[in-house]
Formats: structure tokens, C-alpha cells, sequence
């Protein structure tokens, strides 16, 4: 399969449940087309950024579909597939199998209509994960803000200030009714480099609250037209002495669809 074709009508088998929100995730589309004047107004990094990664005419796509493979920690390191369907400021499902000493669990991950859920089966039959509640979704809307990454055809949904350094910019978002911020730093062609955000969760069962969380793009590629991070690693306690102990996720983009 080509780098920027993914099955965009199809819903994956792992988000059999929530497929109604992916369908309606999905069907989020703009006649819009991008043009460097619509960020001449942006902070400088955001404008390096967005014109680096979104060829002038390309469609401004409200949803954006993604394809990726990698490794979640999951106790030990275990290899995922996944699709992934991103609205910015809206909403996304992540729907993957990863593996377990040899056995498939999959489900998914989401925020979508103000509400967040996880829901994991080993076998499609047993019971890994299932959480919902205002946790789930103050944690899944600050997932949500660093998913700009990868969707930045969505740049819109954001309000755009100058972040820390010259190469830092920040995006705020009101999602799930709170303001959720990432801090992008670009890199000198346009490249994202990382991204940095506050995030709601209790990691390593800490008590809930907000916490260091962010990623770390490595490579990029084009998809489609587009620029975006191709290798990602990221996890929680991100710019900080615990960043290693706190890693939980590596991935690989293989594919990339706008509505």
C-alpha cells in the first residue's frame, strides 16, 4: 500500500463499538484550501511549521486518518498496529491490536461529544481495560491537544501565542469545555521537533492530576502532500529526568488520509 493511501470508509474491527463516533469523526470535512496568508498572522515557529508541512492548495481537511506500527509498554514492550482518526479540537479513536505473550488485545482509545473511554479484550472475549468517566476524558483531551502533530491541516482549532524561545509556539484548545495547551518546538526547516503539554492521568498510579507529557518526533516524511513526523516516541514526565522511566510508546506512520 502506498504511504498516503489508507481505507478511509472503513471502519477498523477493533473500534467496532465506538463506530458511530468514528463514522462521524470521519465524515468532519472543509472545502478550504491552505494558503501561506491564512498564518501570516501566527507566531512566527507556527508559520515556519505550517508552511513546511501543508503545501499551498491542500485541502484544510477537518479530519485527518492515520496508519501507524510500533511498540506500547505494556509491562514489557509489546508491538502494535493501529488506525487512528483525528478531528483537532474535536475529537479521535485510536484503534490498535498489540500483542501479549503471543495473544492479540484489541480495542481502542477515544475522546469524541465531551466524553472519553477505553475499551481493551484480549481474544475479542476477556476484559483488559474498560474506563470511562471525567478522568478518562481530561486525560484523552490533553491527547488530544498534542495530536496537532499529525493533523495539522487543523491548525484553526487553535489559539496560536508565542511559546518560551523562538522555536517554541503554543496551541490552546477548548476541548471538553477546559482550555488544554501543547507547546510544539520547530525545528529551523519547519519541522516539528517535539511537542510538551500538562496532561490530566495518574501515572504509575500516582494520583490523579496534571503531570509532564510529550513527544519526541524523529524523522518525517511525506503523506499525500504533507510533511508530518514519520518516527515518534512518547510518553510521560517528557522534558524531565524521568523522561526514560516514563516512555511508553514508539511508532512508525505508514500511512496518512485527509476527508
Amino acid at each position: 500500500m502506498r504511504a498516503d493511501a489508507v481505507r478511509a470508509d472503513r471502519v477498523p474491527a477493533e473500534a467496532r463499538q465506538a463506530s458511530e463516533a468514528w463514522k462521524q469523526l470521519a465524515d468532519v470535512a472543509s472545502t478550504d484550501v491552505f494558503a501561506p496568508e491564512l498564518v501570516a498572522q501566527l507566531p512566527e515557529p507556527a508559520r515556519r511549521w505550517l508552511i513546511h508541512a501543508i503545501p499551498t492548495g491542500t485541502p484544510l481537511s477537518g479530519s485527518v486518518q492515520v496508519t501507524m506500527r510500533g511498540e506500547i509498554r505494556l509491562g514489557a514492550w509489546r508491538r502494535f498496529s493501529a488506525r487512528q482518526v483525528i478531528v483537532p479540537g474535536a475529537g479521535y479513536i485510536w484503534a490498535a491490536t498489540a500483542w501479549v505473550a503471543g495473544l492479540p488485545v484489541r480495542g481502542f482509545d477515544r475522546f469524541s461529544a465531551g466524553t472519553g473511554e477505553m475499551r481493551w479484550r484480549m481474544l475479542g472475549l476477556f476484559p483488559v481495560v474498560t474506563a470511562v468517566g471525567a478522568d478518562v476524558a481530561r486525560s484523552a483531551a490533553g491527547r488530544l491537544a498534542s495530536e496537532i502533530v499529525l493533523a495539522p491541516t487543523g491548525f484553526r482549532s487553535a489559539i496560536w501565542t508565542a511559546g518560551r524561545s523562538a522555536d517554541h509556539v503554543i496551541g490552546t484548545f477548548q476541548i471538553g469545555g477546559e482550555e488544554e495547551s501543547v507547546e510544539l518546538r520547530i525545528g529551523p526547516l519547519g519541522e516539528v521537533q517535539s511537542a510538551f503539554l500538562s496532561r490530566w492521568g495518574n501515572p504509575d498510579g500516582a494520583p490523579f492530576g496534571r503531570y509532564p507529557f510529550g513527544c519526541t518526533a524523529h524523522t518525517e516524511q511525506q503523506y499525500g502532500g504533507l510533511t508530518l513526523p514519520a518516527t515518534l516516541t512518547a510518553g510521560w514526565w517528557w522534558g524531565t529526568a524521568r523522561q526514560p522511566e516514563g516512555e511508553f510508546f514508539r511508532a512508525r506512520i505508514t500511512a496518512v488520509a485527509l476527508s
